[in-house]
């Protein structure tokens, strides 16, 4: 494994950060993954509210999305694509493409590294995009508008597609929606630039849970989903053949004493398997779940204060020594060590300043 890694640090523009900021909106780190250091090398200013990236599977390329509903005069959000420095970390602008639906908020690059998928949070919706052999976007081959609604009137009045990931075998894509309670199922049709509805067409959650982000564990048969509204956190049995979720059993991400408001954010499983992070905000932590190694199943650990407010989003290193959490609302990332035993975080005393911080993504230097 690596010593030293980049990080690129999705933030949001449009904040109350100091106005020096404003324009500069992804940031360069380099991670020393031995003492859990950051230091800040550079950014990159332009984009309005890159809040989520996605690496390129040959490291050369960085995507953005820019999470918004006004793009060039349209009701679009884009995407926005860079060249990487691989000994800097220094990005140059590429292109943009609209990606058709509204506030696109999640993204990832399929395997081979010809196309990139967006979910469009405001408008529900899915889009993909080529990526050229140079890295830049073409205009989008596919899109594809959710419909339904389901029981809060408030947060689910329509769909509202918050993430799409792809299995580990590039076949399927999955994209949770907020707004329907589903997690709706995609064949990845890369020969013809198409996702195809899969059947059957996604999984029903729990009504009122809110699905949001999703992770799949190391061995390829298991998934974990995150429920921002009912801050739960989901075990699934996958069938990687007919691209099929199946419930294993489903944990609450707060403590039983807690009684304020709190929503999930994020999800990752830990490079082992042995555990599944997720991030609540309001509560202000991570929650820390073992995985069965049998059965898939997860339970609570525990949780662990990020040290600041809104983790929206957070990362664990390849090695899977440390978690380092975006604090949106402190402007923070705080470095957190991890046991390998239990799962339990320690704080490590490395912190790092950031604007309006989103979305964090490791790359070894």
């Amino acid at each position: 494994m690596a010593k030293n890694y980049l990080m690129y640090v999705g933030t949001y523009t449009q904040t109350n950060a100091p106005s020096k900021h404003r324009d500069e909106g992804i940031f360069v780190f380099r991670f020393d993954a031995e003492t859990g250091a950051l230091e800040r090398l550079s950014a990159a200013g332009g984009t309005l509210n890159p809040s989520f990236l996605a690496l390129h599977p040959n490291g050369r390329f960085l995507y953005a999305v820019s999470e918004t509903r006004d793009y060039q005069g349209k009701e679009s959000g884009a995407v926005h694509a860079y060249a990487r420095d691989p000994a800097t970390g220094t990005l140059t602008h590429l292109n943009a493409q609209p990606t058709i639906g509204t506030w696109p908020c999640h993204l990832s690059v399929e395997a081979t590294g010809r196309y990139l998928l967006t979910a469009n949070y405001l408008s529900g919706s899915v889009t993909l995009l080529p990526i050229r052999a140079e890295g830049s976007l073409g205009e989008a081959a596919d899109f594809v508008q959710h419909q339904g609604t389901s029981v809060n009137p408030q947060r689910q009045e329509g769909p509202h597609a918050h993430s799409i990931m792809i299995a580990p075998d590039n076949h399927f894509a999955f994209a949770p929606d907020l707004g329907l309670d589903k997690v709706l199922s995609y064949r990845l049709d890369l020969e013809g630039g198409k996702l195809v509805a899969n059947d059957p067409p996604g999984v029903q959650v729990a009504p009122g849970a809110g699905p949001r982000h999703f992770d799949f564990h190391p061995n390829g048969r298991w998934a974990y989903l995150i429920n921002e509204i009912g801050s739960t956190l989901s075990a699934y049995g996958y069938d990687a053949q007919r691209g099929v979720l199946t419930l294993l059993n489903t944990v609450p991400t707060l403590p039983a004493d807690f009684g304020g408001t709190s929503h999930t954010a994020d999800i990752h499983v830990h490079p082992s398997g042995k555990f599944v992070y997720g991030s609540n905000r309001g509560h202000d932590s991570i929650t820390i779940c073992a995985i069965d190694q049998h059965t898939g199943q997860v339970s609570v650990v525990g949780q662990e204060s990020t040290q600041g407010k809104t983790p929206r989003n957070f990362a664990i290193d390849p090695t899977g020594t440390f978690l380092l959490a975006a604090n949106q609302s402190t402007d923070t990332i705080v470095v957190f060590r991890i046991d390998p035993q239990s799962g339990r975080l320690s704080s490590t005393g490395h912190s790092a300043e950031v604007p309006a911080p989103v979305c964090l993504k490791l790359i070894p230097a």
